[in-house]
């Protein structure tokens, strides 16, 4: 008889012979955890800053372009904020192939958007409902990460210590709150993730097939979750011990399956999308290293600490800093410490399953594709958050089994127990203070380029009857904005950076983000006075 070949080598798992009563007793607080953490992702949604990528999802699920946006918009003639508004509602003429239309101008993935505009035809297209929807998708991610731990360590156990950590993270809090795609990212990582594995274990054919679907689903949600598929690959290919194994020729197969069905979205990219310059500007290596632990912090612990200064710094007329303050320091450093902690613990006592499963699929190939060519060539692909959610998952993951072994009666001492309930305790209630403190922050790191909307908009609803000038194009920064002024304020957009004449009857007249060259044309003329008044959120006053 053949034996069976490459087999991994599992270690003993003392996590599956958790005693019930000490389950129990967790699985109770981690209730209590989960419940605060689904109860906030849906409070305070509308009292945010609806930041200038958030407007672009409206534009799209309503079958706009950003230049449909930009024509159809009035030019050089005033107009109100409900007359802006209108233009990021639900066109009832247009439907699912106009949607699909505008999608393809963009660089993103549709699913996301698809459902958007269905999620806006039946409930409205104001930001509470909008954001509920990426609300709503991040509940999935519970039970996700929940069959992921089953399949990674056979302990429910860690499975219950990762729901919690997810619940009160607050990266993926922001995230939850965010009518962005990123919610449901995190969802298909991980049900991909869980089903490759089962998958792995169940070798049917029908296994294979959902496997290939959830490939497909990946795919039409971002397509930097493909590094998460190769990284599956990578994980098989090592435990077959580079052999061209038949459960590695199914793994291409289905893989080239999901990639056929996604095929049509890839053609878009190729002509159509978009190209994001942005992720390619140069950083310093300093500020690398930083925000890659700002990034690690934000896991478990992030109160954005550096930018409180700045916030009401309106002297200054710097752009904003995306870095904190050395406060923060001291909650970086034990983070940084515990998660390094971890991942020893989990190659010490975890599975080779596991260990390689963490450190191969969801964080090294992702994080060596993004972090590289920053390193070589320049660029900050590697410190985008959401670009790195798989390698945030692992590392929580990790985290999740290191707690849950050293918590385990099975395993560890008494008075090592005491130490790491301690631990668990104080990790869960900082993501718990963190969250509820991003609830109710109108703004945070994660709308960078919206990020002073708040201190613009109570500058101009201060005027008795503002009028708030800006450029044609900046209609997408000026429309976020709106979402925070009064109703008494009126918008003029500028068309070819030539200011026309002013209506008379407004009590302050505003100048936001105006391009250089409409900034040069009204200095240059002779019946106005340019004031900065806050500069740092690109904010002038206009003197007749």
């Amino acid at each position: 008889m053949n034996q069976p070949q490459n087999q991994i080598v599992v270690k003993q798992n003392p996590l599956t012979k958790s005693k019930k009563s000490q389950l129990d007793w967790w699985q109770a607080s981690i209730i209590v955890v989960l419940l605060l953490g689904i109860c906030l992702r849906f409070v305070n949604l509308d009292g945010k800053v609806y930041w200038i990528d958030e407007v672009h999802t409206s534009l799209r699920s309503s079958a706009y372009t950003r230049t449909d946006f930009e024509d159809l918009v009035p030019k050089n003639q005033v107009m109100t904020i409900e007359d802006l508004h209108q233009l990021q509602s639900i066109r009832p003429e247009t439907g699912l192939p106009e949607t699909i239309k505008a999608l393809a101008s963009s660089e993103h993935s549709p699913l996301y958007y698809l459902m958007a505009r269905f999620w806006l035809e039946w409930f409205g297209s104001s930001p509470t409902v909008t954001r509920s929807l990426a609300a709503v998708i991040s509940l999935l991610a519970f039970p996700c990460i929940y069959w992921l731990c089953l399949e990674l360590f056979s302990s429910p156990l860690v499975g219950w210590i990762a729901m919690g950590l997810l619940a009160v993270s607050p990266v993926h809090l922001l995230y939850a709150q965010e009518a962005r795609e990123y919610s449901l990212l995190t969802v298909t990582i991980l049900l991909s993730s869980a089903t490759f594995l089962w998958t792995l274990r169940k070798k049917t054919s029908t296994s294979w097939i959902i496997y290939t679907l959830t490939v497909a689903l990946g795919l039409y949600s971002h397509p930097v979750i493909g590094l998460v598929f190769l990284g599956h690959g990578i994980y098989l290919l090592v435990t077959e011990k580079f052999k061209f194994t038949e459960t590695f020729k199914k793994y291409i197969i289905a893989s080239l399956a999901g990639l056929t069905l996604f095929f049509p979205w890839i053609l878009v990219f190729i002509f159509n999308g978009d190209y994001v310059s942005w992720v390619v500007r140069d950083i310093p290596f300093a500020t690398l290293i930083q925000r890659w632990l700002l990034n690690l912090s934000a896991i478990f612990f992030d109160l954005q600490a550096g930018y409180q200064e700045q916030l009401f710094n309106v002297e200054t007329g710097q752009d904003i800093q995306l870095g904190y303050d050395r406060p923060l320091v001291y909650f970086i450093i034990p983070i940084f410490l515990l998660v390094s902690y971890s991942f020893y613990s989990l190659y010490r006592h975890g599975s080779q399953k596991s260990w390689l499963f963490i450190s191969l699929s969801l964080i090294g190939v992702t994080a060596i594709t993004l972090v590289l060519p920053d390193i070589l060539t320049g660029g900050q692909r590697s410190t985008i958050t959401r670009y790195v959610i798989a390698c945030l998952l692992g590392v929580q993951l990790a985290v999740a089994y290191c707690l849950a072994t050293k918590i385990n009666p099975l395993v560890s001492k008494r008075k090592e127990q005491k130490i790491w309930r301690l631990i668990t305790i104080t990790i869960l209630s900082l993501g718990m203070i963190c969250c509820a403190i991003v609830v109710q922050a109108p703004t945070w790191w994660n709308k960078y380029s919206s990020y002073y909307n708040p201190q613009v908009a109570a500058i101009i609803n201060q005027a008795e009857k503002p009028l708030v000038i800006s450029n044609q194009e900046r209609v997408s920064r000026i429309t976020s904005l709106s979402y925070m002024l009064d109703e008494k304020a009126r918008l003029l957009l500028v068309r070819h950076s030539k200011l026309p004449e002013i209506p008379d009857g407004f009590s302050d007249i505003f100048l936001f983000r105006p391009y250089t060259e409409l900034l040069e044309d009204i200095k240059q003329n002779q019946n106005y006075q340019l004031e900065p008044i806050y500069q740092t959120g690109h904010l002038w006053r206009v003197e007749k």
